[in-house]
């Protein structure tokens, strides 16, 4: 069954501490003072009273909503989207050994480059983009844009080709804020299919290592398992991407709402969202408005230069905040070189070889 309602689960970024009265609600100077705040709340105090007194509304009417199937239903879907990151950076790993046999490239960890500089770039474009046209199209299209890119890279005629389509595809309530942590549980089921995938198919469609067989020519016709990998993995995503928009269809986040000003749109899409399972919602517009007006809110053109800086230097809007984004940058950085760019091509490879050699053996 589908639903036209927002996604909440990107909106509770503020945690919910302050009194539910209405005096207090709608009383900003006792609301900044109230000394049960949390470290989030005191960061988004410092960049926008008005939009932290807006984002508790939305959190306390969060809860009152409570979880729903709706619920349910989104965080599997989100859930679908971090697996999938988690596909292409293994995917990379998993048939790099083999593409290099076949195409001899003189730089062979350039498709390590090629995935990140993907990544990054993606990171840029999506994490700008997203709050200028919308949470909704972003998270649909994201994932079509990957699908496509993963099914061509497996048809990729050269090593600089696959190296481009590579970098291409990577181009809730508040009490039920734990489920974004057991979201990241994704990242291992991506792995897992992952493997399993390249099991049924590499061992049986691949070339041996030259290290192994240095006489025998490494052919596309003779090399063929991990391009049935890549048109696996990237039908796999396509259904993904058919199943976020036919199983549920999302209107904007709360928060992206808030951002442009729209506060009567979130109250009708809560009021829906209440109405269809037969939950309260106080949240009225009155309340929102007499919060007063967003300070961060969009410029006047969404594609202006400033638009952008404006996203960017939220990253750095304060002490805090600047610590956690480095902290976080630093964090990634650290593990994915650890794990993708030396852990991993190393296991696959010493692996594979020692599959190639069982086989001649017998």
């Amino acid at each position: 069954m589908s639903a036209d309602f927002p996604a909440p689960m990107d909106n509770a970024d503020v945690k919910s501490d302050y009194p539910r009265d209405a005096e207090k609600e709608l009383n900003l100077e006792s609301a900044t003072t109230e000394p049960a705040i949390d470290a989030m709340s005191e960061v988004l105090l410092d960049i926008d009273p008005v939009m932290s007194r807006k984002m508790h509304l939305v959190n306390n009417t969060l809860d009152e909503v409570g979880w729903t199937r709706f619920h349910m239903k989104l965080s599997c879907l989100n859930g679908f989207g971090h697996g999938v990151d988690s596909l292409q950076v293994s995917l990379q790993g998993i048939i790099a050994g083999q593409a290099a046999f076949e195409f001899s490239p003189s730089y062979a960890r350039s498709l390590t480059i090629a995935l990140y500089t993907g990544m990054l770039l993606g990171a840029l474009f999506w994490g700008s983009t997203a709050d200028i046209i919308g949470r909704r199209f972003a998270f649909n299209v994201s994932l079509f844009v990957c699908s496509a890119f993963t099914i061509v890279a497996g048809a990729a005629p050269s090593w600089n080709s696959l190296a481009f389509f590579v970098a291409f595809a990577k181009y809730v309530p508040h009490n039920k804020q734990w489920l974004i942590t057991w979201l990241a549980a994704w990242w291992g089921v991506g792995c897992m299919i992952d493997g399993f995938v390249a099991w049924g198919f590499m061992p049986n469609f691949s070339c041996p290592d030259r290290s192994v067989a240095p006489f025998i020519e490494c052919t596309r016709a003779s090399n063929m398992g991990w391009r049935y990998v890549f048109f696996t993995i990237g039908a796999l995503i396509f259904v993904l991407s058919v199943l976020r928009v036919t199983i549920i269809r999302l209107k904007e986040t709360s928060k992206f709402l808030l951002g442009q000003g729209r506060d009567a749109e979130l109250v009708k899409h809560f009021q829906g969202l209440a109405a269809r399972y037969n939950r309260p919602c106080s949240l009225t517009l009155a309340k929102l408005e007499a919060c007063g007006t967003i300070s961060t809110a969009h410029k006047k053109s969404r594609w202006s230069l400033g638009e952008f800086f404006l996203h960017v230097s939220s990253l750095f809007s304060s002490t805090k905040v600047t610590i956690t984004s480095v902290l976080l940058i630093l964090s990634w950085m650290m593990i994915d070189y650890l794990s993708r760019r030396i852990i991993q091509p190393i296991i696959f490879s010493e692996a594979c070889a020692g599959l190639y050699a069982h086989n001649i053996e017998k």
